[in-house]
């Protein structure tokens, strides 16, 4: 096991062609091999990105095509691959997932992760959005083995919930990726301070691949994918624009960061399972 993880982000503009979406994911993820990466994430919604009357006609089981795409994609080129997220299929007639696969060189299935936060919100005039309305939430908390080390799975809006980066930082992850499509109006403030924040606070990278640019039914993905430190510093970051950017992980830094500031050793877990003891 190296300490060293060559990390490529995939940043795109997915719309509602799911046949254009997937040509640019496969030749972005090719790029990104291509400049060594041995892990390759791309973003939130990556084959479809588009209004709800479309979500029945585009979402997959999985397996499914798109998965099978991509898993032969990461067999091809020998690398850890997550697939963003799509829409899956459920059980229920006009309800999906919104699911994240990660691949193995191999091109096996290593985990599957369904987006347990949904983006119910209305920000009155800028952006409202009722992602429940076609999208069941998941109820598992995911992490998988990559290259000898822990990954957390998460998917965009988990983002605002600290308690699923700290369970997945005690279950062992030194890396959590954050697939996303950010809205324009909450990324140009939070994008940024979230993802650091997370980092911070958990000792741990978070790399977060991005949609960026207008989609239907007009909206405006922020972009800015990037790649967060133990110690909060952003070591790579997208330009404002469909690309992929590369960097390389160091688990010994991790190693360093949490030894010499202790924050996760110090918890005091016996003291926060007693909220009614709350004055």
């Amino acid at each position: 096991m190296s300490d060293l993880l060559r990390i490529g982000l995939v940043q795109m503009n997915s719309r509602s062609d799911k046949t254009a979406n997937l040509a640019v994911a496969e030749q972005l993820v090719t790029e990104a091999a291509q400049q060594g990466a041995q892990l390759v994430a791309l973003p939130e919604y990556v084959n479809f990105l588009g209004p709800r009357e479309l979500h029945d006609a585009n979402a997959e089981p999985i397996p499914g095509s798109t998965t099978e795409r991509f898993a032969e994609l990461a067999r091809r080129l020998g690398i850890y691959l997550l697939g963003g997220s799509i829409l899956e299929r459920s059980e229920i007639p006009g309800k999906f997932y919104n699911t994240s696969v990660l691949y193995g060189p191999d091109g096996s299935i290593l985990a599957i992760y369904r987006k347990i936060h949904l983006f119910d919100v209305d920000l009155t005039g800028n952006v409202t959005s009722n992602e429940s309305a076609t999208i069941l939430p998941g109820d598992r908390i995911v992490t998988a083995e990559v290259a000898g080390h822990t990954v957390g799975l998460t998917i965009c809006y988990d983002l605002r919930f600290p308690e699923l980066y700290r369970l997945l930082a005690l279950a062992g992850a030194e890396l959590i990726l954050v697939p996303a499509a950010f809205t324009l109006y909450t990324g140009k403030d939070h994008w940024h301070v979230l993802l650091r924040a997370r980092a911070i606070e958990n000792q741990c990278y978070v790399a977060a691949p991005a949609q960026i640019g207008p989609h239907d039914p007009d909206q405006q993905c922020y972009g800015h994918a990037l790649v967060a430190d133990p110690w909060g510093t952003v070591i790579a970051e997208a330009t404002n624009r469909v690309g992929v950017v590369v960097t390389t992980l160091d688990f010994a830094y991790l190693r360093e960061v949490r030894q010499q500031l202790p924050a996760l050793a110090n918890r005091r877990p016996e003291v926060y399972a007693q909220p009614a003891a709350i004055v």
